[in-house]
């Protein structure tokens, strides 16, 4: 995997390069022009110093060009005679046109100028090899500190890319010192402003895995004390069975011994389902539900149980309502709300379980003709573990604390009230207009055990 610095570095120098190759073309194209502009330049001053008259003919023997041939001079009289020619041999253009122009010859390409001067036609021959060698040199000659400063570029801009990077190393290093129980935010007050993002957003993570852990720690430190008195309670009815002296007493030992294995179990299902309920915990994505779909699902699940209990429990709602939301948590919500009602409503109660919507905003409600919560103590009702009435209460305190975590998640509100002709107890949930669930702690939630 390539680092960030390699990365910088990789683009950096391809757009120095790249910058470098154009600079260096555009010094080479202006130096072109400014040598094809001087040569001319001279070009006409040689043609102009030679005199109108007095040249004679001039004759020269046959012979190559040397290696330093730059300009070929040749001079004719009005007849056309040679008067005159600077390198003998050079194989310049013969009579080009008046003025400037570019010959091709068939030992390469000439720049030309011909001039009147007098009687005589003068003609003055540059090879355009020789003008690009120019161009090239003065061109280089240019570039040339700029070429001997590029490996010092190149090593700054390494160096200069470290430094920049050592506040995200140093960030990385905090935290890869830091043990798993220090949750305490790091340092943000000398750092640049593209990492203090970085750092917020983990300080931003790091106080919510500190709020976790701790709701986390009360809750086993709860789940602990709530768990030690049932489990003492086993253990001495199995000293009880162990020591029964009669069948009977057996009976009566064993039969208390599976009540508080049911009460042990019931709890620890209890406690399981809270974890699953809780806002910090991991949680499965929403989708759109049927909540009269769920209530009638719940509510045939437990149909057995009441009827073993002597009670009557109903469903009745529309045919669909749908809400959006994670079907499993509503189940669990809506099946500890029926098994609080199966708890305390005697035999031959009548436990009625309702869905509709409300004029879009769907609700929720169970009600039974127990003996209720007085308005003194629904407030109270949503902590864990609290129990109404003696320590020796059934239930675990645990099954409204639930039904209140999966509102909140949900974003509904839970209200209690009085039940039907002002008996027992109704509970009614109800959810956004929109069926959509809120942020989590934007509802009241209400609950009872």
């Amino acid at each position: 995997m390539i680092s960030i610095r390699q990365r910088l570095l990789l683009w950096l120098l391809a757009g120095l390069t790249v910058a470098t190759a154009a600079g260096a073309w555009s010094v080479y194209v202006r130096a072109r022009a400014e040598a094809r502009d001087l040569f001319d330049y001279q070009m006409q001053l040689t043609a102009a110093s030679f005199p109108d008259e007095g040249l004679g003919a001039a004759s020269r023997s046959p012979g190559d060009a040397g290696p330093d041939d730059v300009v070929v001079v040749q001079i004719w009289d009005r007849n056309g005679r040679r008067l005159y020619l600077s390198r003998p041999g050079a194989r310049a253009p013969q009579r080009a046109e008046i003025g400037f122009s570019d010959v091709n010859a068939p030992n390469g390409h000439w720049r030309v100028y011909t001039s009147l001067v007098g009687n005589n036609v003068i003609q003055i021959s540059q090879p355009m090899s020789v003008r690009e060698e120019l161009a090239a040199g003065m061109a280089l000659r240019t570039m040339l500190p700029l070429l001997i400063l590029l490996p010092l570029l190149i090593g700054g801009i390494w160096v200069l890319i470290g430094r920049g990077l050592k506040p995200v190393n140093d960030v990385a290093a905090a935290v890869a010192a830091r043990s798993a129980d220090a949750l305490d935010p790091l340092p943000d007050g000398h750092l640049p402003h593209e990492v203090r993002p970085l750092v917020s957003a983990l300080n931003g993570l790091l106080e919510r895995l500190g709020r976790s852990l701790d709701v986390q720690r009360a809750f086993v430190a709860d789940a602990a004390h709530e768990l030690r008195t049932p489990l003492t309670a086993l253990r001495l009815q199995i000293q009880l069975a162990e020591r029964a002296a009669s069948a009977a007493e057996r009976e009566d030992a064993f039969a208390r011994l599976r009540g508080g294995t049911e009460r042990a179990t019931r709890l620890v299902e209890q406690l399981l389902a809270m974890a699953r309920s809780d806002p910090e915990a991991a949680e499965r994505p929403f989708v759109e539900t049927d909540l009269a779909a769920v209530a009638r699902d719940a509510v045939a699940e437990l149909a057995p149980v009441a009827e073993a209990r002597g009670l009557d429990l109903g469903f009745a709602g529309a045919a669909a309502v749908m809400v959006h939301g994670d079907p499993e948590s509503l189940r669990v919500l809506l099946e500890n709300l029926v098994d609080n009602a199966l708890r305390y409503t005697p035999a031959g109660g009548t436990i009625d379980v309702a869905v509709a919507a409300g004029g879009g905003a769907p609700t929720l409600t169970v009600a039974d003709d127990g003996p209720g919560i007085p308005p003194e103590d629904r407030e109270r009702v949503f902590d864990r573990f609290y129990r109404r009435g003696s320590p020796d209460a059934t239930g675990s305190g645990l099954g409204l604390a639930i039904v209140r975590r999966i509102a909140q998640r949900h974003g509904a509100a839970v209200e209690l009230g009085d039940g039907a002709h002002g008996r027992g107890l109704m509970v009614t949930v109800r959810f956004a207009g929109d069926g959509k669930a809120r942020q989590p702690g934007t509802a009241t939630a209400a609950a009872h055990d």
